[in-house]
């Protein structure tokens, strides 16, 4: 793999933060209502859809914080470089690298995995998901 596709990034804006924003907070709109399907127990393949929609919340608040702070975010396919994007931001943001991090560590078991996501992992996921949108709308806002 080359330097070059390790750090590729695409230039972006308070206008791309704002959409990004809005991608994130409708990932994580749906993944709460996935959710409630989890925690009732009425399909265990609900909990790793949940999931994978709050990761999908992460990655787009992720780049919606990082558009509007430092006017790029990492498109490569190494989210290692996303992480060091949001440790730039200084309010937070080695807190929500960290959080990026566990998100993305469950990507491909709740994106491709056969076996479930359990409950208690799924209330983790979404929290650290939660935690990355209002980490977002407070860059994005300010």
């Amino acid at each position: 793999m080359t330097a070059a596709k390790l750090r590729r990034f695409a230039s972006c804006g308070k206008l791309e933060g704002r959409t990004r924003l809005s991608q994130a907070e409708k990932f994580l709109e749906v993944a709460e209502l996935v959710e409630s399907e989890a925690l009732e127990g009425l399909d265990p393949a609900s909990a790793s859809v949940a999931a994978a929609l709050a990761i999908l919340a992460g990655i787009a608040a992720s780049d919606a914080a990082c558009c509007a702070k430092l006017g790029m975010r990492s498109r490569g396919d190494e989210h290692q470089q996303a992480q060091d994007f949001l440790k730039q931001i200084t309010t937070d943001g080695a807190k929500a690298a960290s959080h990026l991090s566990e998100l993305i560590s469950k990507k491909d078991t709740a994106h491709y995995g056969v076996i479930n996501i359990s409950q208690t992992e799924l209330k983790k996921l979404m929290r650290k998901a939660q935690f990355m949108v209002e980490f977002a709308k407070a860059n994005v806002d300010s």
